[in-house]
């Protein structure tokens, strides 16, 4: 990854949102990061711009966690871990470059708005944007 330093601005254009909720005019690039097609969505409907399959937690630590709030911090962790080796190092590295260009929305599905794979990869973007 490219060394970065990022405006405020560019850290403030980063959002994450159910991809049940309405979009909105000021979502920007609206990216679904999860590994799933999410339930009861119709792809025509869905207002993806991109489906980003290779940034989402693997199978094995998305069961491993499941939602569970006493092991977000192992979660955290462990998937920082897979955010540093392919393929979802390029799919992280693309997505910092497109969050260096335009707005970006991260969508994730699960019904957890606290503890989702979307919080711990927006976290992990802005750190990444600080370095």
């Amino acid at each position: 990854m490219t060394a970065r330093s990022p405006s405020r601005k560019t850290a403030e254009r980063l959002r994450i949102k159910r991809i049940y909720d309405s979009p909105a005019d000021d979502d920007g690039l609206r990216i679904l990061v999860d590994r799933l097609w999410p339930r009861g969505v119709a792809k025509a409907k869905a207002h993806i711009d991109l489906w980003l399959r290779d940034i989402a937690p693997s199978d094995t630590l998305r069961h491993r966690f499941h939602g569970d709030p006493k092991k977000w911090d192992q979660f955290v962790t462990a998937y920082g871990r897979e955010l540093a080796r392919e393929p979802a190092k390029t799919a992280a590295e693309d997505l910092l470059e497109r969050l260096n260009r335009e707005p970006v929305t991260l969508l994730y599905a699960s019904r957890h708005e606290t503890h989702n794979n979307a919080v711990a990869l927006k976290q992990w973007l802005e750190r990444s944007l600080r370095k």
